[in-house]
C-alpha cells in the first residue's frame, strides 16, 4: 500500500497463512475420523469372523476353505486396525508440522508487530512536529507590517524568539524525518524478510500437504492390495476344494460296513405245518417190584 502506516498487504498474507494452517487442521481431523472408522470396521470384522458360525459342520476340503476364509477375514480386520494406527500417526505428523510452522511464524509476527508499532509512532510524531513547524510560520508575518514603531524592539525580540523556536522545531522536524526514514527502511527490509519467510513456509506447507495426501492414497491402495492378497488366499483354497473328495471323505467317515443287508426271502410257514406227521406214543415199560 502507498499508505506508510497501512498493513493491508501484510494482513492479507497473515490471513492466507492462517487459512493454510486451518486447511492442514481439517486434513488432520479427516485422518483422525478415518482412523476411527477403520478401527471400528476392523474390530467388527474380527468379531464377525470369530463369533459368527459359518459352515461349522462342513468336512474335509470345503471345511479347510471355510477356515481359510474366516482366518483371512480376521487378517483383513487386523489390517484395518493397523491402517487406523497408521492414519493416527500421519495425523500426528501433520499436527507437529502445523504447530512447528506456527511457532516459527509467531517469532516473525512479533518482530513485525513491534516494527509496525514503532513505525506508526514515529510517523505520528513526525507529523505532529511538522504541524507544529507549520503553525509557527504565520506568527512571524505580521511583524513585517506592524504600524507600531514604538513596539519595534519588543516585536523584534519576539520575532527573534519565534525564529529561534522555528529553527529548533525545524531541526526537530528534520531529525524526526531522518529517524522516520531509517525506521521506514528498517520496516521495509523486515517486511521483505517476513514475506520471503512466509513464502518459504507456504511452499513447505503445500509440499508437505501434497505429500501427505499422496501418502494417504498410497496407504489406502496398499490396504486394498493386501486385502486382495488375503482374498486370493481364499480363492486358492477354494480351488483346492474337491466335491468328489468331500463326498468320499464323508462316506469313509460315516460308513457302517462294506456289505449290504441280505435280501429278505419269503418263507411259507403255513404249508410247512400241514406237511408235518404226528409222532406215535411210546409203549409202556414194565416195572418189576
Amino acid at each position: 500500500s502507498t499508505d506508510l502506516t497501512s498493513t493491508v498487504g501484510y494482513d492479507s498474507i497473515i490471513q492466507h497463512l492462517n487459512d493454510g494452517r486451518k486447511n492442514c487442521k481439517e486434513f488432520e481431523d479427516f485422518l483422525k475420523e478415518r482412523a476411527i472408522i477403520e478401527e471400528k470396521y476392523g474390530k467388527e470384522l474380527i468379531n464377525l469372523s470369530k463369533k459368527k458360525p459359518c459352515g461349522q459342520t462342513e468336512l474335509n476340503t470345503l471345511k479347510r476353505s471355510l477356515d481359510v476364509f474366516k482366518q483371512q477375514i480376521d487378517n483383513v480386520g487386523q489390517g484395518h486396525i493397523q491402517l487406523a494406527q497408521t492414519l493416527r500417526e500421519e495425523a500426528k505428523k501433520m499436527e507437529d508440522f502445523r504447530e512447528k510452522q506456527k511457532l516459527h511464524r509467531k517469532k516473525i509476527e512479533l518482530i513485525m508487530e513491534a516494527i509496525h508499532k514503532n513505525r506508526n509512532l514515529q510517523y505520528k510524531k513526525t507529523m505532529e512536529v511538522k504541524q507544529t513547524c507549520c503553525c509557527f510560520l504565520p506568527c512571524g508575518l505580521p511583524l513585517l507590517h506592524s504600524p507600531c514603531l514604538s513596539c519595534f524592539w519588543q516585536l523584534f525580540l519576539k520575532l527573534a524568539q519565534t525564529k529561534s523556536a522555528l529553527e529548533d522545531t525545524d531541526r526537530s522536524y528534520q531529525q524526526s524525518v531522518t529517524t522516520m526514514e531509517k525506521i521506514r527502511e528498517e520496516w521495509q527490509n523486515e517486511h521483505i524478510k517476513a514475506c520471503e519467510f512466509f513464502e518459504t513456509q507456504e511452499c513447505e506447507r503445500i509440499n508437505y500437504f501434497r505429500n501427505a495426501l499422496w501418502l494417504h492414497v498410497n496407504q489406502l491402495s496398499l490396504g486394498c492390495v493386501q486385502n486382495d492378497e488375503k482374498y486370493e488366499e481364499i480363492r486358492k483354497s477354494l480351488e483346492m476344494c474337491s466335491i468328489e473328495k468331500d463326498v468320499d471323505f464323508f462316506v469313509n467317515l460315516r460308513k457302517t460296513g462294506s456289505l449290504a443287508p441280505a435280501p429278505v426271502v419269503y418263507e411259507n410257514y403255513y404249508n410247512a405245518q400241514r406237511n408235518v406227521t404226528p409222532a406215535r406214543s411210546p409203549a409202556p415199560v414194565a416195572i418189576s417190584r
